[in-house]
């Protein structure tokens, strides 16, 4: 079970939050929250909801409206979205490097020859190794 697991139920989730169901049921029909729903449609909040809505109930208190605070959510959904976006993208960028082959690392061996080394190959006793960090940015 993860924070998106949709697991309380209204009364539960407005337990945990300190509102009135039925102003979950607002926010719902606002969009500032949606809950999963069950089979027969009952609303089923995650852990990350529960979070969401204390953060709703938190911006409230500090005289933000609904529509600030419906933007204010969307723009931090959409941060958290890019920051994976992102972690994807070194990701595939660090395999991408690693995987060729005597790009980043050469030798020089006895008589002064330049040589490309592949991912993981040693120098022999003769060779000075030099590497060179990939340019990002």
């Amino acid at each position: 079970m993860d924070e998106n697991t949709p697991v309380f139920a209204i009364t539960a989730a407005a337990g945990l939050t300190g509102m009135h169901p039925q102003t979950l049921r607002q926010y719902d029909r606002l969009g500032l929250v949606s809950p999963k729903r069950t089979a027969g449609q009952s609303r089923r909040y995650s852990m990350r909801d529960v979070v969401q809505l204390r953060e709703i109930a938190r911006l409230g208190s500090e005289g933000v409206s609904l529509e600030g605070i419906r933007r204010i959510l969307e723009l931090e959904n959409r941060v958290v979205e890019l920051g994976s976006r992102v972690r994807e993208l070194e990701a595939a960028l660090a395999d991408e490097l690693l995987g060729r082959s005597g790009r980043r690392v050469w030798a020089s061996d006895a008589s002064g020859e330049v040589v490309p080394m592949r991912a993981g190959q040693r120098a022999r006793r003769n060779q000075v190794v030099v590497w060179r960090p990939p340019l990002i940015g």
